[in-house]
């Protein structure tokens, strides 16, 4: 089975849409798009026709593309259940335990609630890849806008089971602030101010920072690395004070 190519296309100020690619289908998804003509743009000078778009949650910075997309190829668009009413021009919902594919290459849905109620990722297991929105990022996690720290820390635990080779798609470029609010945290740890200072270097290069590891965030991640619910959300209460 031919490997996925996956394109990272930034838009507005810090978001990051996914473009995927299935060679041998031919098959084109797009996770998360902010925005459409950018999406569409890339699409066109690669030569793919987007087939699908899945969305992780209902927030407008990851959906507000949906509707330009699908009129212009005439994709399917696939949500999260618990959230499509709140997703303009879905086609077909997914939750915690469903499959999806692109091509051969199949991802199993996850259930990964706390930033939104309904949030899922998508987990390529063979592929060594998920998708997980806002749920976690480099060195961070997503805020508690319709969850608790218990969802939070649940997702955490879960992610922590995955192979550290996995690449973890997040949907923004977050990785400075959060290495710099982590390392307040956990200031003994010489991993996370090792991984600062590349992430200093490469920002003043005007170099991405994700797709991060499931290895590099079991070393650096807070949240990830929290023992305890109480832990996570008293972590992530200093960061929305910050």
């Amino acid at each position: 089975m031919a490997q996925l190519d996956i394109v990272r296309i930034p838009v507005l100020s810090d978001n990051y849409v996914w473009l995927v690619h299935d060679p041998e289908s031919s098959e084109t998804m797009v996770v998360d798009p902010a925005v459409a003509d950018p999406v569409l743009a890339e699409a066109d000078a690669r030569g793919w026709t987007i087939t699908a778009i899945w969305n992780t949650h209902w927030h407008p910075d990851h959906t507000g593309g949906n509707a330009a997309i699908k009129a212009k190829t005439g994709c399917e668009i696939i949500v999260p259940a618990a959230e499509r009413e709140r997703i303009p021009s879905a086609d077909r919902s997914v939750a915690g335990g469903d499959h999806v594919q692109l091509g051969a290459h199949v991802a199993d849905v996850w259930d990964v609630p706390a930033h939104t109620a309904g949030h899922i990722a998508y987990h390529f297991a063979d592929d060594g890849a998920i998708f997980v929105g806002d749920t976690m990022f480099a060195m961070g996690c997503g805020r508690l806008f319709e969850g608790t720290a218990e969802q939070m820390f649940a997702n955490m635990q879960r992610l922590g089971t995955l192979d550290d080779a996995t690449r973890v798609y997040c949907a923004h470029e977050y990785t400075l602030s959060n290495a710099r609010f982590a390392v307040t945290v956990d200031p003994g740890n010489d991993a996370l101010a090792a991984r600062l200072a590349e992430v200093e270097a490469a920002r003043a290069a005007g170099e991405a920072t994700v797709p991060t590891t499931i290895g590099a965030e079991r070393a650096t991640n807070p949240f990830l690395r929290a023992p305890s619910a109480a832990e996570l959300g008293r972590i992530r209460a200093l960061k929305d004070a910050a």
